[in-house]
């Protein structure tokens, strides 16, 4: 079991954190991604403690860099034998401030850019690995949290609210898992999209100012289960709040929305 190797972004606190901890306990060879070199390593000795059995490897980079990114995956692809699922899991939320706009390297909306940008330009760079290594799942995770995208205003120049950006990232990013999904289909790569759980105790629920109402577990738990249930082998291009397979927001199913999506994304991530 400890050759089939998962890498979880944003896997140095919350969310990421209880995966990467679920995954190292079942046996699994688990990459775990963070931005800050003090602080990833400080998590997989906490992992490698906590499951001594397993194989923990880093991986430094910051996902608010899409030239950072892209260096990533080229890493991953030259370094690992085989990779047999992907979690999209690190976030920028609505911030401490949610009045400041903020950018990524490249000049993006930053939730935009870590949210939807990073996770679809990884997903893109690591899927010759992906296929190579199927059957393979690609999870990414969203949030019930979901707003129609302005494509005058994907960037919100105007009216900017830290978590309006976040809920367009995040519907951005459920868009962009059906297109992948479609495109996949048949290569035994899947790609879904799931909210883990409503408002999680995590550092970006409390900096926002809201009170957690669920804890880490309760979202790590449906999450798992769309890594490694095998009766979800084949299922793909699915949103799920929790357990539940049910629909995302209308935007989602809108082909022309997601076309227009995905000619930006691409030109903005560097695609010909």
């Amino acid at each position: 079991m400890n050759q089939h190797t998962t890498l979880v972004t944003g896997a140095t606190q919350g969310l990421g954190l209880g995966i990467a901890l679920d995954l190292a306990a079942r046996g699994r060879t688990v990459l775990l991604h963070g931005r800050d070199r003090t602080r990833l390593d400080a998590v997989a000795a906490q992992v490698r403690a906590a499951a001594p059995e397993a194989t923990v490897r880093t991986c430094l980079a910051d996902l608010a860099d899409l030239d950072q990114v892209h260096a990533l995956a080229a890493r991953i692809r030259e370094t690992e034998p085989r990779l047999d699922a992907l979690v999209n899991n690190a976030v920028a939320g609505g911030g401490p401030d949610p009045r400041v706009r903020r950018f990524s390297r490249q000049g993006h909306e930053l939730r935009f850019a870590v949210n939807h940008l990073a996770p679809y330009a990884l997903a893109r760079g690591l899927l010759p690995l992906l296929a190579d290594s199927a059957p393979a799942r690609i999870v990414n995770v969203a949030s019930m949290g979901q707003e129609a995208i302005d494509f005058d205003d994907v960037m919100l120049e105007r009216d900017y609210e830290g978590l309006r950006a976040y809920c367009r990232s995040k519907l951005a990013l459920i868009m962009a898992t059906f297109d992948l999904a479609e495109e996949l289909e048949g290569t035994g790569v899947t790609v879904n999209a799931l909210h883990p759980a409503h408002l999680m105790d995590t550092s970006g629920v409390r900096a926002y100012g809201l009170n957690p109402v669920t804890t880490v577990d309760e979202g790590v738990r449906p999450t798992v289960r769309l890594l490694l249930d095998p009766g979800l082998e084949t299922t793909t291009g699915r949103y799920f709040d929790q357990f539940a397979d049910t629909r995302a927001h209308e935007q989602a199913y809108d082909t022309e929305a997601r076309r227009r999506l995905m000619v930006l994304t691409r030109a903005l991530c560097g695609e010909s």
